[in-house]
């Protein structure tokens, strides 16, 4: 008996595919009856317990979010949200928001050399320039629901988490401006009343890493309770250096030779002589760049007034004495390693952050409660940095390749804001939520720009100093969201926001070099005055100017419950990201995003299989790019462009399987098309051809051109077994993940401006024991791959940022 063979259908479009998963989805969890359980997160030092008890579940624990404002279950949420675990992120060893990234899907974050930030790209939308006080991001970040309104929040540490929550589309009803694509909130690990718990850890690896972080709960009354939480991770840098150039002085002195005589007959009251290189200008000791050595503390206080209302408030101080991450060579010179450069501007960071967050709780009454949420935090610092790289090596004291610094001299932030919320408790047949929002910045910067011909014993080729005393940001908004639960299954939601937004920028200015013969030929430097007289400066672009603007934002939105383990929803929701100032006091336009998007959240197989889908199409008006240019005069700003807009459509897919008691796997993927609008775009990154266009330099159309950082496909898997033993477990996991290629910049220029499809493994081991102790190993990047995030040719020779090579180590801890 022979049996035929099945017949093979041609698979349909990414849509197609993905509105076949989202069903199949949906018709698995038809057959279920049951639910699973629901348990909040708990603090790290609770976690054993609960993976011991999971260990001998076949069920995936549930979890809540606040991702309407309000905790509900994550399979009850009608929205597209990645909930990550306290227990996952130790698990994946995440630090900062670039280690978030793998964990949810359609995310993506670039690291940024020069101001040492993290820029973020949701479903193929992000801002790789919202790094300085001019540009806001599409992906806004909050701490306990209070937003962080700069990049440098995304690098602090992230520690002693109850967990983070990865809210996907636009968030703009409840979560405010510049959540345009998304928002991320971390939840900080809260007092608990009654208890005397903690944990301590610590770990060492290699690049001289060593770490520690730990936590402590103090009773301090029957109605009070502290907890303090720290934590310490340093490491050296990744870049070695190079040695200095040694090049023979004859060959020397014929590369200066007419440079030095075309100098002097243009200024024979000021001429120069030959000089050998000195090759003490190179760095060869001392810290190196992509080092580490990072420092927080948090004071947390809960103080139960009353059973009905309770103050949850904290202070966190944040240093950051590491160094920033080295533009390095795509195609290194012979002989010299990848993770390697020519160095003469040593590295240097100096960051410190306060924050205050304070949230209160008032139950009013069994109907009713109202939270009020503050929060203040101040950020000073200054950085170094090599911006050149030493592609280009000199061939003289003054000729060869550009020697360029990017140095903050320093950057002020203040920011603080106020909400509050008045919503409806316990079940009802309208849940409704009403709010009121005002938040405040004040922003300071002075960034120099040195560029000397060959060496910084050479000549000036161009260098200016960007100083912004005073930007203020004030934003208000009054937003409101309810939803009609029509009967067991059927709910109806609709929410709005008005924002109004107003900048000011109040005696910025852009200083550029005047090419005065007169004045000593220095690189820029702090000292300088450029507004002094005889300084050698001229004040190029006057910015101070205001800016006001409005925006309403709605959400509407439909989610059936099918079966007790499986729903369905549809929404369309509006985003908002403010215009602004640019250099010269000109106003660029607002940002708005119209997304249409359906999901299914579904729970199968008693509880051992979870599955959660979205489809989506964006629509974007008046993205604003934001870059660097050299304008027709000489001169140099950085310019905020607003392309036609952009168009996005994808799908996204997580599931999370208990296989057995002992066998956990969890899968993400993401489909996306991201398409740009018309655009023409200029940029000093980039070598780009003239200009056609009046008032750019050099500049392309990159009308049509794919968004950076949005690879057509993503996955990732995690798998990990626990092992019983006679006093623990033992737990191996592996992690991989795996894209597409993806283009580097709006620009699509060429492989060199790609990163090509890759895979990446993180490995772990960790052993639990039974009397509360563990010992956790671990290697990321295990195959040691090169894994482009930013790339740029300024020079005419590339450069990329690169995610950390291999990595090994381990952390040891306690809890009690």
């Amino acid at each position: 008996m022979t049996t035929p063979s099945p017949r093979i259908r041609k698979l349909g479009s990414p849509i197609q595919l993905a509105v076949l998963t989202l069903l199949a989805g949906l018709n698995s969890a038809y057959a279920q009856t049951t639910g699973v359980n629901a348990t909040p997160e708990a603090p790290k030092e609770q976690q054993q317990a609960q993976k011991a008890a999971e260990a001998s579940s076949t069920v995936i624990p549930e979890v809540y979010v606040t991702a309407t404002k309000r905790s509900t279950s994550l399979q009850r949420t009608p929205v597209a949200v990645t909930a990550i675990s306290a227990a996952a992120l130790d698990d994946n060893h995440v630090q900062t928001i670039q280690d978030v990234v793998n964990l949810v899907p359609g995310f993506s974050a670039t690291s940024q050399g020069d101001h040492g930030v993290i820029t973020m790209t949701m479903r193929g939308i992000g801002n790789d320039s919202a790094k300085t006080e001019y540009a806001d991001p599409e992906v806004a970040i909050f701490v306990d629901g209070i937003y962080s309104p700069r990049p440098e929040g995304a690098t602090t540490l992230l520690f002693d988490l109850e967990g983070i929550e990865v809210l996907r589309g636009p968030q703009g009803t409840l979560w405010g401006r510049n959540s345009t694509v998304g928002a991320v909130n971390m939840q900080t690990a809260k007092p608990t009343l009654g208890s005397s718990s903690g944990y301590v850890e610590a770990g060492m690896g290699d690049y001289s890493r060593i770490g520690g972080r730990g936590a402590v709960n103090i009773p301090l009354s029957d109605k009070a309770a502290m907890r303090i939480a720290f934590v310490h991770e340093q490491h050296d840098g990744y870049v070695d250096y190079q040695a200095p150039p040694n090049i023979p002085l004859a060959q020397q002195q014929a590369a200066a030779a007419p440079v030095i005589a075309a100098w002097n007959a243009a200024n024979p009251n000021n001429p120069i002589a030959f000089q050998p290189i000195n090759t003490g200008l190179f760095v060869q000791g001392g810290k190196k760049y992509n080092a580490q050595d990072q420092t927080a503390l948090r004071l947390s206080l809960l103080y139960e007034i009353t059973p009905a209302l309770h103050w949850n408030v904290a202070y966190e101080r944040y240093q950051d004495r590491g160094t920033p991450g080295m533009n390095l060579m795509q195609n290194p010179r012979p002989g010299q390693d990848r993770w390697s450069a020519l160095i003469d501007t040593a590295p240097s960071v100096k960051r410190d952050s306060n924050s205050v967050r304070s949230r209160v709780d008032w139950a009013i009454n069994p109907d009713m409660a109202l939270a009020y949420i503050a929060g203040w935090s101040s950020f000073n610092g200054s950085s170094t940095y090599d911006q050149d790289g030493g592609v280009l090596p000199p061939t003289s004291f003054t000729t060869g390749g550009k020697q360029q610094a990017n140095n903050t001299v320093f950057s002020k932030y203040k920011n603080y804001s106020h909400e509050v919320e008045l919503q409806s408790t316990g079940k009802k047949t309208v849940d409704w939520l009403l709010g009121l929002y005002y938040g405040h910045e004040n922003n300071a910067i002075r960034f120099d720009i040195p560029i000397m011909n060959g060496t910084q014993q050479g000549t000036v080729n161009w260098q200016g100093s960007f100083i912004q005393p005073k930007q203020t940001v004030e934003s208000k908004a009054v937003f409101g969201q309810t939803t009609w639960n029509v009967d067991d299954k059927l709910h109806l939601t609709a929410g709005a926001r008005y924002t109004d937004d107003k900048r000011k920028n109040i005696g910025g200015t852009g200083s550029g070099w005047i090419g005065d013969a007169s004045v000593p030929q220095i690189p820029l430097n702090p000292s300088v005055n450029p507004f002094a007289p005889g300084s050698g400066y001229k004040v190029d672009s006057y910015n101070s100017g205001s800016f006001s603007g409005s925006k309403a934002t709605w959400l509407a939105r439909a989610s059936y419950d099918i079966t007790p383990t499986s729903m369905l929803y549809a929404s369309v929701s509006t985003g908002y990201k403010s215009g602004g100032l640019q250099d010269g006091g000109k106003p660029y336009g607002q940002e708005t995003l119209t997304n249409y998007e359906v999901g299914s959240k579904s729970t199968f197989l008693n509880g051992m299989i979870r599955m959660n889908n979205a489809l989506y199409y964006e629509k974007f008006k008046g993205f604003q790019f934001s870059a660097p240019v050299t304008n027709p005069d000489g001169s140099r700003s950085l310019s905020t462009y607003n392309a036609e807009g952009a168009k996005v459509y994808g799908f996204e897919t997580e599931i999370a399987a208990k296989l057995t008691k002992a066998d956990r796997l969890q899968f993400t993927g993401t489909y996306t098309h991201a398409e740009l609008g018309q655009l023409i775009g200029g940029s000093n990154d980039y070598t780009l051809p003239p200009c056609p266009i009046v008032g750019i330099t050099n500049c392309l159309d990159v009308t049509g051109n794919t968004m950076p950082h949005s690879p057509k496909w993503s996955t990732q898997l995690m798998y990990q077994h626990v092992f019983q033993l006679p006093a623990g477990t033992l737990t191996p996991r592996l992690s991989a993940h795996w894209e597409s290629s993806s283009w580097l910049s709006v620009f699509n220029l060429g492989e060199p401006d790609r990163q090509k499809s890759y895979s990446k493994l993180d490995l772990g081991l960790r052993y639990d024991a039974d009397k509360k102790w563990y010992v956790d190993l671990f290697v990321r990047n295990a195959t040691d791959k090169d894994i482009k995030t930013s790339a740029q040719n300024p020079q005419e020779i590339w450069q990329a940022q690169y995610l950390p090579p291999r990595t090994i180590g381990f952390n040891a801890g306690y809890t009690f």
